[in-house]
């Protein structure tokens, strides 16, 4: 039986969950291979702490130098994380000519065009399905299983941490400092968990996905970003009479000559599906024109569901080195190369979409007439109103929903609505995704 060699470079987590799956299913990978994918070599800086797994002697070191130049290795495995020793280990890697494996989404949101170009040149293949969604295969399913498709849009939750908090806000009513500290206690948020909340996150793994779904480069700098750390349990709960929840969604949209791409927060009906995707979960909605809508569902994060996902490609490399196919037979961002081109991303000025603004106003005559007046000379149509009681000190929650509107002309009419003297504080706007009510 022939014998395919890695060489494991980090093992945190992730990694250890990868190494764990190599060796306790090390037969059952045989078994669907064809080739025993052997793990000749695990390098980590921590050698010391133990991972619960029994190494052979000799596979668990800390010199990674000595992977990446073993002529033995086949396919290298990238779990360091981060943009600057995982990027000089991987370009290590394609220069001797290794398979590279990665779930190191901000390495490649960052520097993949540069990266993938080097592999492609060198005829190796490079391999990132745990770089999106953990253990979903979306990026299998837009370059392998959709190939007949032309991607219209995709619509997903892909952060984990910001879906358990806002599940925990909506659900018991948590602050947002409170769903955090619990999110960090359970583990599903890092010390630091800026990444996560602003939606930088979601971002990368946006790009990748639009680069993938409409044959464009890879580009992180022109998405637009926002994050949850604003959302309230009152907007939450406005969200909810409305019949509503509130989730971080990455939109990517083919607009023919452009690509809308957005992260932020997003309200959509109770009767989407991804309304009702909770906890630490994810989910994306993949519309094509031949399949329609079709959903992903899994864990995005985790020891073992990436594990999984970074098995899996693993395994595609392995059977590609036993069939003697040609590194890139699949096209690493799904679209041959002289086919991947420098589409726009749309500016977000120029996207049109439903709003949800809501106002904290002196609870006086005329308010709402002039509210509703100075959006109307901004061609900003209200679908509804509500005014909740009063409040100390006179002022009251204005909550609104619009018609379609231009983001451009939003901003204009809420800079000229926060000059009134019976506005205060900043009003909270929420973008709506609503297919139903499309108009």
């Amino acid at each position: 039986m022939k014998k395919i060699n890695i060489g494991l470079l980090g093992c945190g987590t992730v990694g250890t969950g990868v190494a764990k799956l190599l060796i306790e299913n090390r037969e059952l990978i045989r078994s669907r291979v064809g080739a025993a994918l052997n793990l000749k070599y695990v390098a980590d800086i921590d050698i010391q702490t133990d991972r619960g797994i029994s190494f052979d002697d000799g596979v668990f070191i800390s010199d990674a130098q000595k992977v990446l130049d073993d002529p033995d290795i086949d396919i290298i495995i990238e779990m360091i994380g981060g943009e600057g020793l995982a990027k000089e280990f991987i370009q290590k890697a394609i220069h001797n000519g290794k398979h590279v494996v990665t779930a190191n989404k901000a390495l490649i949101a960052s520097h993949g065009n540069t990266l993938l170009r080097a592999a492609a040149e060198k005829g190796i293949d490079f391999a990132f399905e745990a770089s999106v969604g953990g253990c979903m295969p979306i990026i299998k399913s837009l370059r392998e299983s959709l190939v007949g498709n032309r991607i219209t849009s995709m619509i997903g939750i892909l952060n984990g941490t910001c879906n358990y908090i806002l599940s925990k806000i909506t659900d018991e009513g948590k602050t947002f400092e409170a769903a955090l500290s619990e999110a960090q206690a359970s583990g599903f948020a890092e010390a630091d968990p800026t990444l996560d909340v602003e939606g930088f996150d979601t971002a990368h793994k946006l790009a990748i996905l639009n680069s993938l779904a409409y044959g464009m480069e890879i580009n992180l700098k022109d998405i637009y970003i926002e994050g949850i750390s604003g959302i309230t349990p009152l907007d939450i709960e406005f969200a909810g009479e409305f019949g509503y929840r509130i989730k971080l969604l990455a939109i990517g949209k083919d607009k023919g000559d452009a690509v809308e791409a957005r992260i932020h927060p997003t309200m959509i009906p109770f009767d989407n599906i991804l309304s009702n995707v909770n906890s630490n979960l994810n989910a994306v909605m993949v519309s094509g024109d031949a399949v329609g809508d079709m959903l992903l569902y899994g864990y995005g994060a985790g020891m073992m569901p990436t594990g999984s996902a970074v098995i899996s490609d693993a395994a595609d490399i392995a059977r590609n080195i036993l069939s003697g196919a040609k590194a890139g037979r699949v096209p690493l961002l799904s679209y041959q190369s002289e086919n991947i081109r420098k589409i726009p991303v749309m500016p977000v000025d120029e996207i049109f979409t439903h709003y949800y603004f809501r106002f904290s106003a002196l609870d006086r005559p005329g308010v709402l007439s002039k509210i509703s007046g100075i959006l109307g000379k901004h061609d900003i149509s209200i679908k509804s109103v509500h005014q909740k009681g009063r409040k100390t000190g006179g002022s009251v929650p204005i909550v609104m929903l619009t018609h379609l509107a231009k983001e451009a002309d939003v901003k204009k009419a809420l800079s000229e609505i926060m000059l009134l003297d019976v506005v205060g504080d900043k009003p909270v706007i929420i973008r709506i995704e609503d297919q139903n009510g499309q108009d």
